[in-house]
């Protein structure tokens, strides 16, 4: 026994296996885009403001309310969020509001969710 439990102690290949997840693998693009997405989300405040956004059409001034942040703060975040496609937005005359791009992001928000619950 090599002492290292995460490991195996013999190399030891189930090709039939392999042969299946290798069948089904991520190309790279798409594995650097789902990174990406995972990279966007890695921040409480924008974690933060997917929630909110997941229950309702909010605009920037509605969202720093909710989070004690500044206008400016929440726009940056807002544009990391926007060029991930992960929101939207709208103007409606001198007010923009944002919303989830579509419900995958609120699945996607949701299943993190029970899974960082789950006991």
């Amino acid at each position: 026994m090599s002492g290292e439990i995460d490991k195996c102690d013999v190399v030891c290949i189930n090709h039939e296996a392999v042969s299946r997840v290798m069948d089904i693998m991520l190309d790279e693009n798409t594995a650097r885009d789902m990174a990406d997405t995972f990279k966007i989300l890695g921040d409480p405040n924008r974690v933060k403001i997917v929630h909110c956004l997941s229950s309702e059409e909010l605009c920037v001034c509605d969202i720093a309310q909710v989070l004690g942040m500044s206008t400016s703060a929440v726009s940056h975040q807002l544009r990391a969020l926007r060029d991930r496609r992960l929101v939207k937005f709208r103007r409606d005359g001198k007010i923009v509001y944002y919303s989830l791009d579509d419900d995958h992001i609120v699945s996607l928000f949701n299943q993190c969710r029970s899974h960082v619950k789950h006991d």
